[in-house]
């Protein structure tokens, strides 16, 4: 097995390799504005690290979201493309899964990532490896009692500490730990997501409405 790991949906552009066993490589940047400007040069440089090349790539592993519009469709598009390419299978996870997996809590706890507009992605875990809610967005004042007495892991939990006093570690996503997972979850043969994306809002860009339609004379 190589599996390739990918996910765009924070502002992490972070890429992985993992042989079945373990991780063989990680590439990694934080830039919320350059998802597709940085994800394939950061795959040709993760492969060539490793001495391989992509055909030897065996499944493709996506972080679906939820996150922004823009940066989450490079990682899925990308994925998909590479998984039609090479004829391998492409298995979705939610990007929250593996910020829990890496927090490497067993005990409950909460991820949450920024989700802009004053508001963060989250979910609830049982352990690191167990969500008990789906993913889901709301402002942090709307959710802190609910999460009150619960470590935040996440970018989110930084960003709003007034509502999340016990942030933790990982900060950002770690396609080595969304590897990882998903080596768990294929030697286990457990499910996964579909490569589609889990946006949980409309995309700021919309088509104005009432606009003028200008026909040809």
């Amino acid at each position: 097995m190589l599996l390739l790991a990918v996910d765009t949906a924070t502002p992490a552009v972070t890429v992985a390799l993992h042989d079945g066993s373990s991780v063989i490589a990680t590439e990694s940047q934080v830039d919320a504005r350059r998802h597709g400007e940085l994800l394939l040069p950061a795959v040709d440089k993760l492969l060539a690290g490793a001495g391989l090349a992509l055909g030897a790539v065996t499944d493709v592993v996506v972080g679906v979201g939820p996150g922004p519009y823009t940066g989450l469709r490079v990682g899925l598009v990308t994925a998909t493309t590479f998984g039609s390419v090479l004829g391998v299978p492409v298995h979705g996870l939610c990007t929250l899964d593996g910020l829990a997996y890496a927090s490497q809590l067993d005990e409950p706890f909460a991820v949450a990532t920024d989700a802009r507009r004053k508001e963060v992605y989250w979910a609830r875990y049982g352990d690191s490896r167990t969500r008990l809610t789906d993913p889901a967005v709301d402002r942090p004042a709307d959710i802190a009692e609910q999460l009150a007495g619960l470590p935040v892991v996440g970018a989110g939990a930084l960003l709003y500490p007034g509502s999340f006093p016990d942030a933790r570690e990982p900060e950002h996503q770690s396609a080595a730990a969304l590897a990882s997972l998903a080596a768990e979850k294929l030697a286990a043969g457990e499910t996964f997501l579909p490569p589609l994306p889990l946006y949980l809002r409309r995309p700021d860009a919309q088509v104005p409405k009432n606009y003028k339609v200008v026909t040809p004379k």
